[in-house]
């Protein structure tokens, strides 16, 4: 593949149409996504880890909830080290996973259902194990040297010795993100682990090599793909030192790549020389680590041809200490209806956005956001409520729709998640805490959490494997499952069909405006969705104790048309209480 770059303009609007379906491509409005982690899914084979086959065996499933989209967390080649978002190969499946055949038969399974498939895409970085790394890394004069971001030693220091690396950036797994190649005398830089080095998107062949894999994919059948860290892809070219907080060892380099200065120009040439001209609707999704609600806006105004939507993070930030999820604090729903409140005003007239209570990186949603003790089933459909009703694209993280919650972990040794493992060693080697101490504080925010299998039935493993599961399953499987939910009108799972079921069915949902009420309220999420001759009011009390928000009081001749109790269609909020009204004109 040949590419031509356009010139480096904000005003850009890409270059080609996609044909009627570009005028079509608000679709996804009125979707909703389910995010798979296979590994954790459903296993066919007994050896413990979940699988493509596993996966088709609940198809049905998936529709009887209702989704249109089925996000699906890396199945490449992979050692493995990050849990698949190390990709050895972009072409071929890990036979942990399965086989292409199976994925095909995956892929027709849901389109044959009315649902889509979008693959998770890991284009910053590949494995060390990737023939392009193995190439680049064979010698400083190898043709592909260059796909990789390679620097030599600082001067004056020993090479490989801490301090000689070429600038003082920390990876996001902890540790210096360079590692010394002993056999070349250079570094190569991973922002996130060693084994996954950054690939130079300042290179041509890199970025015409990507984009020949996607629309190989997009042929098979693929409708789409959600780019992880995809705004990491432009770096500064100079590296420069990044700020160093206090008692850090490293500094911070994200100043440096966050939405780097051709990200934009980037984006639109993947558009250009992947998606446009496609005869089907398709879905882009940039996960954005640290995106603000103005590039948020570029990046998805359809005039542009970027992503269709963006994934952000700012609002599961909240509950963390200066954004730093070991030093969790307690999540004021003041600052949460802030921060969701602007991205809906900043995304009001132009662009689109993701909204998600949880997924393969974050806590389970009931025991972050919700109750997962006394009120678990209340608040997990109260938490299901709140997000699908706003506007943009809601997500549901697998057993989300069944209320299951974070894990007891006994032992760093029950951990799997590297992040957890090197901030384990790193904190207790070198920062002097001790192994209670960061036990302590890994236990509410690790993303262990989420990656606990699904509890399927109250069988051994919960009905995820007949084998050793990779990672133990919640005790609580017992009764938290989907055998005891699909078929009970009252359950989370039952509340979840209704929710979605409201959104595909309501125009107001997709395409209504968005009034955020009571912002200082802090117990009470309060919204108001509208259009012409048509309002709907969401009412969610987010404690424990019973609260009456202050709203027009003509609210109460309303229509309720969705709660998660049965009672009077007042003002009234009992805990963890969710009304929504309806009215016409």
């Amino acid at each position: 593949m040949t590419i031509q770059m356009e010139p480096a303009n904000e005003s850009s609007t890409g270059s080609e149409d996609n044909g009627e379906l570009e005028a079509g491509r608000d679709w996804f409005h009125g979707a909703v996504v389910y995010q798979i982690y296979p590994r954790s899914f459903a296993d066919s084979n007994g050896d413990g880890i979940g699988d493509l086959r596993g996966i088709i065996s609940k198809l049905d499933y998936l529709h009887t909830l209702g989704v249109d989209v089925v996000w699906l967390s890396p199945i490449y080649a992979s050692p493995q080290d990050d849990n698949g978002y190390d990709i050895s190969d972009y072409r071929s499946v890990d036979p942990i996973f399965g086989t292409l055949d199976e994925l095909q038969e995956l892929s027709e399974g849901l389109h044959k259902r009315g649902m889509k498939l979008v693959m998770d895409l890991v284009v910053n970085h590949t494995s060390d194990e990737h023939p392009w790394f193995v190439e680049s890394r064979s010698s400083r004069d190898n043709p592909k040297r260059d796909w990789y971001w390679w620097r030599q030693p600082r001067d004056g220091v020993e090479p490989g010795t801490p301090g000689a690396e070429p600038n003082n950036w920390g990876s996001a797994f902890s540790g210096p993100a360079w590692d010394y190649d002993d056999a070349t005398g250079e570094y190569y830089l991973h922002l996130f682990a060693k084994k996954q080095p950054d690939l130079n998107w300042e290179n041509p062949e890199v970025r015409a090599s990507v984009y020949d894999m996607m629309n190989w994919w997009l042929d098979r059948g693929v409708d789409g793909f959600r780019m992880d860290v995809i705004n990491f892809i432009s770096k500064d070219t100079a590296l420069p030192d990044g700020p160093r907080g206090d008692g850090k060892l490293y500094g911070d380099g994200s100043p440096y790549y966050l939405s780097g200065p051709r990200i934009h120009e980037f984006l639109r040439e993947m558009h250009r020389e992947v998606f446009a001209g496609r005869d089907k609707p398709l879905l882009t999704v940039g996960e954005m680590p640290g995106v603000t609600v103005e590039d948020a806006v570029l990046f998805t105004d359809p005039e542009r041809k970027e992503v269709d939507m963006v994934f952000q993070f700012e609002h599961v930030a909240l509950d963390q200490e200066q954004g730093n999820k070991w030093r969790p604090k307690k999540l004021e729903l003041t600052e949460l209806k802030s921060s969701l409140g602007r991205w809906q005003d900043a995304l009001a007239e132009r662009g689109w956005n993701s909204f998600y209570w949880g997924n393969h990186d974050q806590a389970r949603a009931v025991s972050r956001f919700g109750d997962d003790g006394q009120y678990r089933e209340l608040s997990a459909k109260m938490l299901a409520g709140v997000l699908h009703l706003h506007r943009g694209t809601p997500y549901v993280y697998q057993g989300e729709e069944l209320g299951m919650t974070n894990m007891t972990f006994g032992a760093i040794s029950d951990y799997r998640d590297i992040e957890v493992l090197n901030h384990h060693r790193e904190a207790t080697t070198h920062l002097g805490h001790t192994d209670a101490e960061v036990l302590a504080a890994l236990a509410p925010l690790n993303r262990d959490n989420a990656r606990t299998p699904v509890q399927w039935d109250a069988t051994r493993h919960g009905g995820f494997t007949t084998g050793s599961p990779w990672i133990s399953v919640n005790p609580n499987a017992n009764h938290i499952n989907a055998a005891a939910q699909v078929d009970d009108p009252d359950s989370v799972f039952s509340f979840y069909q209704k929710v979605i079921a409201f959104r595909h069915e309501d125009p107001v949902i997709s395409d209504g405006d968005f009034t955020m009420l009571l912002p200082d309220d802090p117990h009470v999420y309060a919204y108001r969705r509208s259009l012409p001759g048509v309002e709907i009011l969401v009412l969610a009390n987010f404690s424990g104790s019973e609260q009456t928000p202050q709203v027009d009081k003509s609210w109460a001749e309303a229509e309720q048309v969705l709660g998660n109790y049965t009672s009077r269609p007042d003002l009234h909020l009992k805990p963890w209480e969710l009304k929504v009204f309806r009215r016409l004109g």
